[in-house]
């Protein structure tokens, strides 16, 4: 049998092997199945879920989401059915696919974190996605993302609890991401996903009041690529574990900028908004480029921008 793109853009991320580098930013792609009327999600790397917690979250109030120029910002708050929920109903339609399942979740402290990872701890979860970018309930509202040592705290919780590899996603709302970087690799992430949403506010002029809900909200798209980079490029000279990079991919073009930068894989998030197969035309975008290029194997190019 031929292989899916021949196995030019098969990757190996911890162990688990993605037909190509690419898969999809949590919380833009819901848990995968809402998209199979427009894409092959065997032709994707590995399905990235919408955060899941320990309990069922009804999420923000008021207006969630707003578009602003070369981006938008979203206050979702996590709304999802729950660990329970997603492992009957939910996990069973996505193992008849052949491709990774990469289940993003989050806790309101290190406990909770460890309780879903090992209620996740199954089989058909390849690999678990922390997002530390919640409030510590426990700590007097200190979000985990932004200090590396509540950070380092989840990562170890985590890892005792699974058995799966696990992915530590950051913020960029630091004064030193290499420093937080260095700090979840220490404390035993198996792969770093990079860059989460920057903090932004968008206020009507009409109504002289904030649009969303909550007031601050995740800006994404496009207008964070060149945070995203930078980030990338920076904490690849630092660390040795994977990275996959993530911070406004919408084309081919945008996915080879963040290997070059030094990401072994790629997420596509707010793209997928737009375009809803897109993470199979960035596949074959990369490819066109390849063939240009006369590169044989995507991973040639990880880090090349300053190997």
């Amino acid at each position: 049998m031929v292989k899916l793109y021949d196995g030019r853009l098969a990757v190996k991320i911890a162990g688990v092997d993605w037909v190509t580098p690419i898969t999809t930013g949590s919380g833009t792609f819901g848990f995968g199945l809402e998209f199979t009327d427009f894409l092959d999600l065997n032709k994707v790397g590995a399905i990235t879920t919408k955060g899941t917690s320990l309990l069922p979250n009804p999420g923000n109030k008021g207006q969630r989401a707003v578009e602003t120029p070369a981006g938008m910002l979203n206050s979702i708050g996590l709304e999802n059915p729950g660990s329970e929920y997603f492992l009957k109903e939910t996990l069973p339609k996505l193992r008849k696919y052949n491709t990774p399942v990469i289940v993003n979740i989050y806790g309101h402290s290190v406990e909770e974190y460890a309780q879903v990872a090992e209620k996740l701890n199954v089989d058909g979860v390849d690999m678990i996605e922390i997002n530390i970018s919640c409030p510590n309930v426990k700590e007097g509202g200190l979000v985990f993302g932004t200090d590396k040592n509540m950070a380092a705290k989840v990562v170890k919780a985590v890892k005792k609890a699974t058995s799966k590899p696990v992915i530590t996603k950051l913020s960029p709302n630091v004064t030193d991401i290499v420093d937080m970087a260095l700090a979840v690799e220490d404390a035993g992430t198996d792969v770093i996903s990079m860059i989460n949403t920057l903090l932004g506010t968008k206020i009507d002029i009409e109504t002289q009041k904030p649009v969303l809900g909550n007031v601050v909200g995740g800006l994404s798209g496009p207008c964070v690529k060149p945070v995203a980079v930078r980030m990338i490029y920076q904490v690849a000279q630092k660390v040795h574990i994977p990275i996959i990079g993530m911070g406004g991919i919408m084309n081919g073009a945008d996915a080879i900028e963040f290997m070059l930068a030094g990401a072994s894989a790629v997420a596509v998030g707010t793209a997928n908004f737009v375009q809803p197969d897109i993470a199979e035309k960035i596949a074959l975008e990369m490819l066109q480029y390849m063939n240009r290029k006369g590169i044989k194997n995507v991973t040639e190019i990880v880090g090349k921008a300053f190997r």
